[in-house]
């Protein structure tokens, strides 16, 4: 078995039209939402072997916060592929993976993330967790999946049970979504 982690990054700014996307910093919201999935992320008590993400400004700024707020030092390793990648896209990039990393937490972007947990996690209703998702993995949610797999070259659709879900707003109401 293997265990594989969706983190999206949090919410960013769009406040310069100038800006190119990959350049997006977070928000004031987001950086509340990034430190406080990061506490989370710890208290959830994995220790992630491995972590591959987008290096769009928003994923990199993202994992600094929630590192720094969980007092845990990352290593990242920056994969351009993920940056607004397909489901299939991040598939081929997990099958690429060592082995010997028992699990993977991979940070990026919607919808390539969402299309992922549709793709390994049958859609059977056997999983309420894949339901809430159906309706939105919105910004800085956290994902976790067991993959039925000894080896990531045998990922395949459908190999996994969607564990753990958690959005900001499950933890801080003040971060869901505002309101009219």
């Amino acid at each position: 078995m293997k265990l594989l982690g969706l983190f999206r990054h949090a919410k960013s700014d769009w406040h310069d039209p100038r800006a190119r996307d990959f350049d997006r910093p977070l928000n004031e919201r987001g950086r509340k939402g990034a430190a406080l999935m990061g506490q989370h992320i710890r208290d959830h008590g994995e220790q992630w072997n491995h972590v591959v993400a987008s290096p769009a400004v928003r994923c990199a700024e993202t994992i600094e916060i929630a590192a720094e707020a969980a007092g845990r030092p990352i290593a990242v390793n920056w994969d351009r592929r993920i940056y607004l990648a397909s489901s299939a896209t991040l598939a081929d990039l997990l099958r690429e993976q060592d082995n010997a990393f028992h699990s993977i937490l991979m940070v990026g972007h919607n919808p390539g993330l969402e299309d992922l947990i549709f793709d390994l996690v049958p859609d059977d209703g056997s999983s309420p967790l894949r339901d809430i998702v159906e309706v939105k993995f919105p910004t800085a949610s956290f994902a976790v999946l067991e993959l039925a797999i000894d080896s990531w070259a045998d990922l395949t659709d459908k190999c996994a049970r969607l564990v753990h879900l958690i959005r900001p707003r499950d933890l801080d109401p003040a971060l869901g979504p505002e309101l009219a």
